[in-house]
């Protein structure tokens, strides 16, 4: 079983308004509501490619429920422990530009945080537990060193996508992938990435670190995965990008699903790539028929070899 962990879901209201002016009456054009928080944006991708998950996090009042509810109609079975705090519920507001508004989200007791790790120890070395986003100041600093210290002893895979002091600790517990964007490579490594053989050379030393394997998202210049026999460059099809939430969250789902199905690490990569691609071309996540018309043109390089 896929376990994807979010600390701090949320429902992600979006909002779409033509001309927005502060200071004054705006009316939205339209408005969506989606169950959102990296790791519950993993799962739904993961559900697009068919392959099951259980999401896993805390929820808690009427936004909660929603949450829930979302996911269940998504057939998509859920683990969540319920808390006395509403969930937090973000704004995204679309108009031209992209802004947004998120809320600091409901205070998790130790008991919580306990009743999390507990579902965790279940897992086996058939499991994968993917743990993605940042941490509520309610949760200890060293909730992603601990999660890695149950899969270490479990020998569940643990994926990990989140900030810079994250992933840093679960490296010496040798995770299954981390997956930064250039950006975050870049703080992880006080640098600037100039070219590929950058990001070669600095996603080495992830591996260097405990990583088995590293995916750096480029954005539109594509992504490059990296592990001890692999240096793959995904170069992406042009195209307009409408939603820049969850891209990122799609490439380690096409990623763990391409793997699951038995795909080999060059068609999961570029099945992540698909996926990543594709919802930054979709309004929301993205959707199996933009995938598919997306890994199509999807180009892939092998860096060793230029």
């Amino acid at each position: 079983m896929i376990y994807t962990v979010t600390f701090n879901p949320s429902i992600d209201y979006v909002m779409k308004v033509d001309g927005f002016t502060t200071g004054g009456l705006n009316r939205a054009a339209a408005t969506y509501k989606f169950a959102g928080g990296k790791g519950i944006n993993v799962s739904r991708v993961l559900q697009t490619h068919e392959t099951t998950s259980t999401a896993l996090g805390f929820i808690g009042g009427f936004p909660g429920k929603f949450i829930k509810d979302a996911l269940e109609k998504a057939e998509i079975p859920t683990g969540f422990i319920e808390v006395d705090e509403d969930t937090r519920i973000n704004v995204k507001l679309k108009s031209g530009n992209e802004t947004e508004i998120n809320a600091n989200g409901p205070a998790i007791s130790e008991d919580a945080f306990q009743a999390l790790l507990s579902q965790i120890k279940v897992t086996t070395p058939e499991d994968t537990v993917v743990v993605a986003g940042s941490v509520p100041k309610s949760i200890p600093d060293d909730a992603y060193e601990q999660i890695a210290q149950i899969t270490k002893e479990t020998g569940a895979k643990l994926v990990v996508d989140a900030e810079k002091h994250l992933v840093e600790a679960v490296l010496p517990y040798h995770p299954f992938f981390i997956k930064p964007n250039k950006d975050e490579l870049e703080v992880m490594f006080d640098t600037e990435i100039k070219s590929d053989a950058d990001v070669v050379r600095f996603g080495k030393e992830i591996l260097a670190k405990g990583a088995h394997a590293v995916i750096v998202s480029l954005g539109g210049d594509g992504a490059i995965y990296i592990d001890e026999t692999h240096q793959l460059k995904a170069e992406v099809p042009k195209g307009e990008v409408v939603n820049t939430v969850g891209s990122g969250d799609s490439t380690v789902a096409g990623m763990i699903a391409g793997l699951e199905k038995g795909m080999s690490v060059k068609e999961a990569f570029r099945n992540a790539v698909a996926s990543g691609t594709a919802t930054a071309f979709s309004d929301d996540l993205a959707e199996k028929e933009m995938i598919e018309a997306v890994r199509e043109k999807i180009v892939l390089a092998d860096l060793e070899k230029e």
